[in-house]
């Protein structure tokens, strides 16, 4: 019969294996280190007895919680689920739990998210984007918290993994261009308080001055990052402007619900309508026709991230490189040249 414990402590599960503390200490905190047998019988004594370790012992005596905390705009959608994984799960072979708070897209909301999770000692942060106020960075130096920034790419200083979203766009934007079309309109995520939907928006328009268009002739509608919000946004744009023949969408959520949408509308895609995506998540390749999309590293992005948060955290004296990544044109049946007659 297993032994009992109301509460059982590190010796405790020590006498049950049958080794020594330091032991137990070991298989905690540095698995790869153990014996795999030795280690399999630590384990089966901590699940046995039911022993949880003090997280807030081991803390106070390294000055270190051992936890991350990661600050997403939303967990809604599939948008960041990839590379928050990749994150977790490097996170994890260090033995550090990550912690995850979402903001809504609003930065005050972000700003009180920072401190909550500040307030409950992560050694770091991982934060999206590079749009906030100078004044949450001072507050994350002067309290000594490394931090990361993703999906994003950043000009002042702060370290980031992540990739252009206005080069990105612009690439998509000129392989649109080059099949023909002049006509474009564009679904765009708000870009209030989301640099990385400005800078997309930015980055069609790029494109269409540089092939001689009028950035400003763009078909513009920004919403939420939904379905539906998608779909009304499609239906709109064809009603008011039915002279357009491609609509770039900021993301892949947006296009799915477009083309959706476009189905219901009984509009062709690509015969009569092209429509693309942005981030190359599962839905892309599912709804029908499959999306034309920028596909984009995330899980890379998030294992790199994790790396160098991890490498910050342990010598917040070092600089690390900041690392962007490259971002793909993935093209699949949604889009093609406008055709004569639609």
């Amino acid at each position: 019969m297993a032994e009992s414990f109301s509460n059982p402590t590190l010796a405790d599960v020590a006498r049950h294996a049958g080794v020594s503390t330091a032991t137990v200490s070991r298989t905690l905190n540095l698995p790869d280190h153990v014996n795999p047998l030795t280690r399999e019988r630590v384990t089966t004594a901590i699940r046995e007895l039911g022993y949880t370790p003090n997280y807030s012992a081991r803390a106070l005596a390294s000055n270190r919680s051992n936890t991350i905390g990661a600050v997403i705009p939303t967990i809604d959608n599939a948008i960041f689920a990839r590379g928050i994984q990749a994150f977790q799960e490097e996170l994890s072979e260090s033995g550090v739990t990550l912690l995850i708070a979402s903001t809504g897209y609003q930065p005050d909301q972000e700003e009180e998210q920072i401190r909550n999770l500040v307030a409950r000692g992560v050694d770091g942060l991982m934060l999206i984007g590079t749009h906030r106020h100078e004044s949450i960075y001072a507050y994350l130096k002067d309290r000594r918290i490394p931090y990361v920034l993703t999906w994003c790419v950043d000009g002042m200083g702060h370290p980031y993994v992540g990739f252009d979203n206005r080069l990105a766009a612009q690439s998509l934007a000129r392989r649109v261009i080059a099949l023909g079309h002049q006509r474009i309109g564009m679904i765009a995520g708000i870009s209030k308080y989301n640099d990385r939907s400005a800078d997309r928006i930015v980055g069609v328009r790029d494109a269409m001055s540089e092939a001689g268009l009028d950035r400003n002739d763009l078909i513009l509608t920004e919403r939420h990052y939904t379905l539906t919000a998608g779909g009304q946004a499609l239906e709109e744009i064809t009603k008011f402007h039915p002279d357009v023949t491609a609509v770039i969408c900021g993301n892949d959520v947006l296009a799915a619900g477009a083309i959706l949408t476009a189905r219901q509308l009984g509009i062709g895609v690509p015969e009569r309508l092209s429509i693309t995506g942005f981030d190359d998540i599962e839905l892309a390749s599912a709804v029908n026709p499959a999306l034309t999309t920028i596909h984009v590293p995330h899980r890379r992005m998030g294992q790199f991230a994790a790396q160098k948060l991890l490498a910050l955290r342990d010598d917040p004296t070092s600089r690390i490189e900041s690392m962007e990544m490259e971002t793909d044109l993935i093209e699949r049946q949604s889009l093609g040249p406008p055709r004569a007659g639609f």
